[in-house]
């Protein structure tokens, strides 16, 4: 019978990137912002957290950020220009963010990487185990990646982290892990042991094809980690760095566990995969898909693509 560790209440989001991939477009609107569809990337991640029973989220954020803390909270004075026009509908859309989550704020005063992102919420989360989800990983609803990442953290304690699979040619884009299969007799066909972890590997040099993507499940041990780790590749404090040092010496905080993930993911930090996320999340849409579909199908024809 598995032990139950202390279960994870808090969700913190780091939002305090610059958005260069996206410039200009990012000069004054955060990355967090840009419309997916008709709503901001951010939201969707938000309503990630609540559907895993995450609705404390806190938002660690940056210079001209402003508009996040605008987007989740109350719009009166849109929301009475509705009521007296009653369009519910558009009324309801309005409010909908501003009732998903009790969001909290903390500003990170330095660019110094993820991890001393993750560092700054150390006063909001305390001595819990909190999840961290990056805002340029999208995950469809249908595929509860993170409450499956919950479950594995509270049956077995430490930290999770998601990995999924990537052709060899792009690992040097990710933070791959070295992994080794569970230990203690269980069968849990999507769950490893992660035995080490190396950030944007040089070509050739990859553990692994096994890529980290932007959901975590942290032991409250991770700050006094990441409070001695040195900077890393970029110049940067590096959170794959302190997952590194739980992975080789659980006595720091616990194994280092991975959820293998397969579903379908979302990657809007790139612009390709921006508008590929846009085009799918919209041809899925009961309201607009029909048409949106039925457009690209003939834009495809009379262009010649296929």
């Amino acid at each position: 019978m598995p032990t139950h560790y202390r279960r994870t209440r808090k969700a913190v989001i780091p939002a305090a990137g610059l958005g260069t991939r996206f410039l200009p477009a990012t000069k004054a609107t955060p990355k967090e912002m840009l419309p997916v569809v008709d709503r901001p990337a951010i939201e969707y991640v938000v309503a990630e957290a609540v559907r895993s029973g995450l609705d404390d989220v806190l938002m660690v954020t940056g210079r001209n950020k402003r508009a996040l803390e605008d987007h989740f909270d109350r719009a009166y004075e849109l929301e009475h220009l509705l009521e007296l026009k009653g369009d519910g509908e558009k009324l309801r859309q309005v409010r909908e963010s501003s009732e998903l989550a009790d969001v909290h704020y903390v500003r990170q005063g330095n660019p110094l990487g993820l991890g001393h992102a993750v560092l700054c919420a150390e006063p909001h989360v305390g001595d819990a185990p909190f999840a961290v989800l990056l805002g340029d990983d999208l995950i469809d609803e249908r595929d509860p990646l993170l409450a499956r990442m919950l479950e594995v953290q509270e049956e077995r304690g430490g930290s999770v982290v998601a990995l999924m699979e990537v052709d060899d040619d792009r690992t040097h884009l990710y933070g791959c892990a070295a992994v080794a299969p569970l230990d203690d007799g269980e069968e849990d066909d999507d769950v490893l042991v992660v035995t080490g972890l190396v950030e944007k590997p040089e070509p050739g040099t990859a553990p692994s094809n096994l890529a980290v993507i932007g959901r975590y499940v942290l032991a409250p041990q991770i700050f006094e980690v990441l409070r001695k780790t040195p900077p890393g590749r970029g110049g940067e404090i590096q959170l794959t760095d302190a997952l590194r040092q739980l992975a080789l010496d659980p006595t720091l905080g616990g194994p280092v566990h991975a959820v293998v993930f397969g579903g379908r993911r979302y990657d809007t930090g790139d612009r390709g995969d921006y508008l590929r996320a846009v085009v799918r999340l919209a041809c899925e849409r009961e309201d607009i898909g029909p048409e949106f579909r039925s457009w690209l199908g003939g834009f495809v024809r009379e262009e010649g693509i296929l």
